[in-house]
Parts: structure tokens; sequence; C-alpha cells
């Protein structure tokens, strides 16, 4: 079985780790904190709630709410799920299997590659690392075969925290109407952006074959209470997502519901706390990279808590990144991480995360270790 590389490299780091840089997701909330934002009845929901099973698309009550965040999309095309991975994992096997093929747009998480390699025939197109990340739709048509079922993307993307420009997005889904393809969206980052403006619509929304994977994980700051959903148009799909998760995880926990609802029902302030954030580090990260441009450069992220640095030092960025954590206990992860069997990727990056607070205090011990190294 192929090494989950982020994994290892957080096994073998993560337990000396002061300053955490590598993280993906936004500044979390306590329990006590998003409980105070209960309303009565949601209130009422967790003072009497039951463990027993649940439903296994998700609670009527909590797809309802879900679904308020698409505009084509009703409750019944919304199916629960235990995180955004396994929502994924499973919509893969429903679209593609034996004899099929795919394109997967990197780079991206790497359980997503080798969810999809491990189903069916799959062609690499990587993000062009010189056009600012820019996605290169010649190439998607090009790697388009006869027996191509899907097309999976990641926008915002992780790591490089790239957003297609709205009519890139357009053309991308004319390219799959023409051929029939299923496009399905990784979408755990897309209400975290700068600019709202160039926003792209949820996936399912724009196109009949379109899927979105969304959670409560990465914009919400809620990775603990594992919800993630599928929302899609086509009954088809939705019907045979949701007999394969009766083999997965079955259902949601129960307390997990209540707190999601409690959460979307709140949704714009813990998205306006969480934007402010992420805004306030990036201005951190600008001032920083500006005053170390000889030993940094980057594509700044469109959306998202995560960008991708060019780290320029002679030495080369698995080195430094070993450095960084082993003398200042500060984790950041290289581009080893986001490495894919499907074609090369460029290699002198590292992933920078800036969701959290205390990030402006992490940022400072990158300067030290900078330091001394010159001295």
């Amino acid at each position: 079985m192929p090494e989950y590389a982020l994994g290892s490299f957080l096994s073998r780091w993560l337990a000396g780790t002061r300053h955490e840089l590598a993280a993906s997701e936004s500044k979390t909330w306590p329990l006590a904190a998003l409980l105070g934002m209960a309303d009565d009845a949601d209130r009422a929901r967790w003072e009497g709630l039951g463990l027993g099973y649940t439903d296994p698309c998700g609670a009527a009550w909590l797809r309802a709410r879900i679904c308020a965040d698409y505009v084509g999309v009703d409750a019944e095309g919304i199916i629960g799920f235990a995180g955004a991975q396994e929502a994924l994992q499973i919509a893969l096997r429903v679209l593609a299997g034996a004899g099929d093929h795919a394109i997967l747009v990197l780079p991206c998480y790497q359980p997503s590659e080798l969810a999809l390699i491990g189903l069916c025939e799959t062609t690499g197109v990587a993000l062009d690392s010189n056009e600012g990340w820019a996605l290169d739709l010649d190439r998607v048509a090009a790697a388009i075969r006869p027996n191509t079922k899907l097309v999976l993307v990641n926008f915002p993307n992780n790591p490089t925290g790239k957003l297609i420009p709205p009519a890139a997005f357009e053309a991308l889904i004319a390219l799959c109407r023409r051929h029939g393809l299923w496009l399905v969206n990784d979408e755990v980052y897309r209400l975290i952006d700068r600019d709202p403006s160039q926003r792209l619509p949820c996936v399912a929304d724009a196109y009949e074959r379109g899927v979105s994977v969304d959670a409560m994980s990465k914009s919400y700051g809620l990775p603990g209470l594992r919800v993630g959903w599928i929302a899609c148009r086509d009954a088809g799909l939705v019907r045979q997502a949701t007999g394969l998760k009766q083999m997965a995880s079955l259902y949601l926990a129960a307390p997990s519901e209540v707190l999601a609802h409690v959460a979307l029902g709140r949704r714009e302030q813990l998205l306006a706390r969480n934007r402010r954030i992420a805004c306030d580090n990036l201005g951190v990260l600008d001032r920083f990279l500006e005053t170390h441009a000889e030993s940094f450069s980057w594509h700044r992220p469109d959306g998202g808590v995560t960008g991708y640095v060019h780290y320029h030092g002679n030495d080369g960025v698995e080195a430094f990144c070993a450095r960084l954590a082993l003398e200042a206990g500060t984790l950041v992860l290289p581009a080893s991480v986001w490495r894919s069997s499907l074609c090369s990727l460029p290699t002198e990056y590292f992933r920078i995360g800036f969701g959290r607070l205390g990030t402006a205090e992490a940022i400072k011990t990158i300067a030290s270790a900078l330091h001394r190294r010159a001295a």
C-alpha cells in the first residue's frame, strides 16, 4: 500500500511541535461557545438527545439546513457522511470503476488521489506553477478519452489556495457537459475567500452532473464534528451512495448532527470570524515574504486557509522544513507531502496554514531560523 506521506511526516515531527503552521483548518470553536449560539429548538434537541441510531442520510432537519447554501439542490440531494473524505471516496466509487478513466487536477490531498487511482485508470493534470497555479483547460481536454467518466477538482485548491476565475470554471463545466462527464469538486474551502465576487458557485448548482463535496471541517473550523456531505441533483447517485455509506460509517453521530445544525444556523457569524482571522494572518505573511523575498515567494492564495510557498534556499525545501521542525518546533509541510504518482509536481514548495490564531508568533520563528542559518 502506498505511504500516506502527510501522516508519515506528522508522525515524525508533530510530537515536538510548538508552533503549528501545518494546520489546514480555520480556528475552531469550543463546545461551550457553540452551544451558546443554539436557538431554543436546538437547545431542546441537545438536552433531549438520544444516543441511538440516526437516519443513514443524516437527520432531515440537518439536511434541510445544509441545502440552504444550494440553489438547485434540495434536502433529498444531500447525504451526510463522517467527514469530507468519506463523502468523496464514496462518490468516486459510485461514479467510476474498472474499465473507466478519470482526470484528476493536481496537486491535491493524497488520499483523494489514492481513492481515485484505486478505482480506475487516472490521468493527472497539474496546475501551472509558472502561471499562478492556473488550470490549463486545453490539457484537461487533451486528457479526455472515450471511457473517461469524471473530472475531480479541488477549488479553492489545497495546498495552493488557488481559485480559478468564474469564466474558467464555466468553461470547465461546458467541457464536461460536451463529453457527458461528471465534475466532482471538493469544496471544503469554498466559503473562506478574500473576494466574494469571485466565489465559485457550488458545482452541484452549476451543472446537472456536478457533485459537491463539503464539510464542517475547514471553513467552519469544526473538524472534530466529523460531519461532511455530498450534494448533487442525480437521484441515482444519491441512492447508490447511500447504499455504500450503509456499509461504511452507516450513521452520523447524533451529538454531531445537533452541533452542526447549530453552527450552520450561525453560518455567517462563524465564517465572518474565520475570514477575519485568515485576512489578518495573510497580512502578516505578506509582510514576512516581502521582507524575505530572497528566500521565499508565492502566488497569494485566493481562498482557503493554506498557501504554497516557493523556497529559494540552496539547502532545499525538505531540509529546510526538517530543520524548522527540529530547531524551532515549527511545522510546515514540504512538497514531498503533495507528490503524485500521476505526474511530476514542483518540488521546492511548502504549505503553510494561516487559519488559526497565533500565526504571527509562529512566523517569527521562521525569521529566526533564517537568521541563525545566515549567522
